[in-house]
């Protein structure tokens, strides 16, 4: 690039030289013709030719001079370009390494960007937490201000005591009278010819004030718990009305219970029995109870209160499976039997069961011979509307058969006289099969329906109509029954209101005895049976003015018990210091009886009895 600038320059520098002496040599050769002139005038004008040589030289020379400045100049200006090109490489290294680092730092500012993204969330997150965390301090504060000045329960020695109950004030008027506290005696209600029938009652009680007592405490995977509760809705020897009305406690409820954290428990003692319907699962405490202040509560109920052990697996808190071995019980009724068999006997005082009375063989209460407890399994399920239940019961009743009381039925077995000779026991099976379901129509509105059908499960019903009655040869017969109950609820804060329309029904059951020289019919509810006298009334049964006088002719047994009731409950508070709440109950019962021979020949009745019953509650409840 150097030798080319530097011809080209000294070519140009030629060209200029060449450029200037071509003037005076044309005017040299485009003279006169006259040659001698010519030259003598050529020879005075021009410089000779080593002056132009010298001169040619000195621009030569000049003009080296000025290529050696340009070729200064130009390596001056290619020292400047290479410098130019070394400072561009050195600013696009610079450049590069400045964009690479343009680019992490774009990256770092990306990743700063969206950790402080997260870092806000984060902030928002830990001051709606500080916020939440705030508030739930303040309520806890609250709460445990409240526990600290209203305690619910008591810390003992690791467990927590739970008081509860109500106080109450009740009374119940009837337009027929029962001799009977607000605990309705429903398969009692008088016939039309009783004289108690023609009269009414008042009574007042707070019998049916109730305490009790939760006991918890809490070990690794299982939780323990004890509860017991009694009221006074029982009567001692000396218990009366007249003046001190010192009604003795009553034991309602008294069981232990281990419930593990796999849903599985195990509860034993005295509850209320698997049969009754609950509102949670099966748990024990969540009975479905009826509102009624009438403590019988209300016919088509079906439950009890007696000794269980009962296991129960909880699937989910949507599924449950229970099973349990329950204290039996016979109920018997049976018209024109022989004495050919029997089913247990008054208590033994000594063994702590009510024994005689007065006079001697009277009993105070009777207790059957069981052969095995009764055993219950039911199944419950709570999908997300409602709660709902099917189970069934299983009874065995056992009496001792006497064949040679009548030793008709056997001669050659029994010979001539009645005697014991032979006597065999002999079992019967019975059960049934029920379902229960609870569900809210409309808001603040409930509707449930029970339903129990089934041989030998009179006494599980609230009517108490009886299990059995008996073959003329002396052995058990279970009736057929049913019980059925429609409930529909409404309740509100200070507000619930009730209404129950119940039945329970018992199948009629009899037949010849033939041993009987009149061919007689024995069992329950037989058509030949005299209801003659049901609508007469006697007079008293003796003179000391406590005694109406009985039904002659009138065997009156029960086909069905049917009750409505409806009432309400106004609960003016309810708070930490417990509630208050005070209402009226009405109820209406029928009770029919089954069909038998009327007082002329051919004809039959169907007596019935009525009660009218009126009660009303004031009740404190313990917080």
């Amino acid at each position: 690039m150097k030798h080319f600038m530097a011809v080209m320059l000294s070519m140009t520098l030629a060209s200029g030289v060449l450029s200037a002496q071509a003037p005076q040599v044309k005017t040299t050769t485009a003279a006169t013709p006259k040659s001698p002139r010519k030259k003598a005038v050529a020879r005075e004008a021009g410089p000779t030719v080593s002056e132009q040589l010298s001169e040619l030289k000195k621009a030569m020379d000049a003009q080296q001079q000025q290529i050696r400045q340009l070729s200064d100049q130009v390596q001056t200006r290619d020292q400047h370009i290479q410098q130019l090109e070394q400072r561009i490489d050195q600013s696009q290294s610079a450049a590069t390494q400045a964009q690479s680092k343009a680019d992490s730092v774009a990256t770092q500012t990306a990743e700063q960007q969206q950790t402080v993204v997260a870092i806000k969330s984060d902030v928002t997150d830990l001051k709606t937490t500080a916020t939440n965390n705030a508030l739930n301090i303040q309520e806890q504060q609250k709460s445990v201000k409240e526990l600290f000045e209203n305690p619910t329960s008591v810390h003992f020695k690791g467990i927590m005591l739970t008081p509860g109950g109500f106080l109450a004030a009740e009374g119940v008027y009837r337009n027929r009278a029962l001799g009977a506290d607000v605990n309705t005696p429903l398969n009692s209600v008088a016939m039309p010819g009783s004289g108690t029938n023609k009269i009414s009652e008042f009574f007042g009680s707070g019998r049916q004030s109730r305490i009790s007592m939760l006991a918890e405490g809490n070990l690794h995977d299982v939780k323990l718990s004890g509860y017991y509760e009694a009221d006074f809705l029982s009567a001692g020897v000396t218990s009366n009305n007249n003046q001190s009305n010192s009604y003795s406690l009553r034991q309602r409820q008294a069981w232990g219970q281990a419930a593990f954290a796999n849903g599985f428990s195990v509860t034993g003692g005295q509850m209320w029995s698997l049969v009754t319907e609950t509102k949670k699962g099966v748990d024990n405490r969540s009975e479905a109870l009826p509102m009624t202040i009438d403590a019988q509560y209300v016919v088509g109920f079906s439950w009890a209160r007696q000794f269980g052990f009962r296991l129960a697996q909880n699937f989910g808190n949507h599924f449950w499976l229970a099973a349990s071995l329950e204290n039996p019980q016979t109920t018997l009724a049976a018209s024109g039997n022989a004495a050919n068999f029997a089913v247990g006997s008054p208590g033994a005082s000594g063994g702590l069961y009510n024994g005689g009375g007065t006079p001697t063989g009277t009993a105070l209460a009777n207790y059957s011979f069981n052969a095995m407890p009764d055993v219950i399994v039911k199944a419950a399920f709570e999908p997300g509307f409602g709660h709902y239940e099917v189970f069934g019961i299983f009874s065995r009743f056992r009496d001792r058969v006497y064949p040679c009381v009548e030793p008709a039925l056997n001669p050659t077995l029994c010979g001539s006289g009645g005697s014991s000779f032979a006597a065999y026991n002999n079992s019967r099976n019975a059960g049934g099969v029920g379902g229960n379901a609870r569900f809210t129509i409309a808001k603040h509105v409930d509707f449930a329906v029970h339903g129990l059908y089934g041989k030998g499960i009179g006494r599980y019903g609230a009517g108490g109509l009886p299990d059995s009655t008996v073959n003329p040869d002396g052995t058990l017969a279970p009736l057929g029954s049913y019980q059925g109950l429609v409930t529909l609820e409404y309740h509100a804060p200070k507000f619930d209101l009730y209404m129950n329309g119940g039945e329970e029904y018992v199948k009629r059951h009899y037949a010849t005895d033939f041993a009987n020289a009149k061919l007689a019919a024995v069992g329950y509810g037989s058509p030949s049976f005299s209801d003659s006298g049901c609508y007469a009334e006697s007079a008293p049964g003796s003179g000391n003015g406590f005694s109406f006088g009985g039904l002659g002719s009138c065997s009156a047994n029960t086909q069905s018990l049917i009750e409505g009731t409806f009432g309400f409950w106004i609960k003016p508070y309810n708070g930490s210091k417990g509630r208050i709440q005070f209402g009226p109950q009405y109820s209406y019962v029928v009770r029919n009886a089954w069909a038998g021979t009327g007082p002329a020949a051919g004809t039959f009745v169907s007596p019935h009895g009525v009660e009218n019953m009126l009660l009303t509650s004031f009740r404190y409840y313990l917080p």
